[in-house]
């Protein structure tokens, strides 16, 4: 009644059944778990749930969150200006390809808030859907973007992740609470490492450094490559997105009229 996969620190119990159901015997070379192992519980299992889930008249919404798994450019969390650059943080949002996907390992894929796969219309009237929220909702949310698979330049993940994570999720509820500073930057704010809580963590001390830092050239590569991914998307893509991305390039590029972006309210 368990789940077991390949890695794990326990042997495979006998009389498994494989990720297609079929019955898996140990010494075989077929593999017993999907290359990219994962399964579901329903929500309710969580001890976290919470009653209102399902309230009908909706839940408030503080936050925002959006993530890729990114080796360099992304730091651990950035926040957004403003909706507009939120959004545009969505929408140029990717990961780098695991066995989840077919094709090369560690290509980077363009994923807008993690919907590519799933949205049942054109990518560009849902990014045109999400500025209109803009205005329909009295408090719009933050929006933040998280990296938690940053790594240094040995390959080594700088940030040790899991329940630590919880440490950042602090950090932006005091942002959104006026409890706690940040650095903006072109491409959004993020935290300055005393801003964050590291007490007890067992980090280098550049390692909040490196998770956090804002490489500009990686940048200017970084928004490029979104533009090609907006200039696939055609003419729905929202003109509004197009020169907020070309106004962060030219930020990066030091056209001071553009230094500091205005915020959309």
């Amino acid at each position: 009644g368990d789940v077991w996969w390949e890695g794990m620190d326990v042997p495979a119990p006998d009389g498994l059944l494989d990720w297609q159901g079929r019955p898996w015997k140990k010494g075989t070379q077929d593999k017993a778990a999907h290359p990219n192992s994962r399964f579901t519980a329903p929500m309710r299992n969580n001890p976290a749930w919470s009653p209102q889930a399902d309230d009908p008249r909706g839940v408030p919404i503080s936050a925002i969150i959006f993530g890729g798994r990114r080796a360099s450019t992304v730091p651990l969390v950035l926040e957004s200006i403003d909706w507009t650059h939120g959004v545009l943080m969505g929408a140029t949002m990717g990961s780098e390809t695991t066995a989840a996907a077919s094709g090369a390992v560690g290509v980077l894929r363009r994923d807008p808030m993690a919907m590519l796969p799933f949205c049942g219309y054109n990518m560009g009237d849902y990014f045109a859907h999400w500025l209109k929220m803009r205005s329909a909702i009295k408090k719009p949310p933050r929006v933040f973007m998280v990296n938690w698979f940053r790594k240094d330049a040995a390959g080594n993940f700088i940030w040790p992740g899991y329940g630590e994570n919880l440490r950042v999720l602090k950090w932006m509820l005091d942002r959104i609470h006026g409890r706690a500073g940040g650095r903006q930057t072109p491409v959004g704010i993020v935290p300055n490492e005393a801003d964050l809580d590291l007490k007890g963590l067992d980090l280098p001390k550049s390692a909040a450094r490196d998770a956090l830092a804002v490489d500009l050239a990686d940048w200017k590569a970084e928004l490029e490559s979104a533009g090609e991914f907006f200039e696939k998307i055609g003419p729905t893509m929202p003109e509004e997105l197009r020169e907020r991305r070309q106004a962060i390039l030219k930020s990066l590029h030091g056209d001071a009229s553009v230094q500091q972006l205005a915020a959309d309210g």
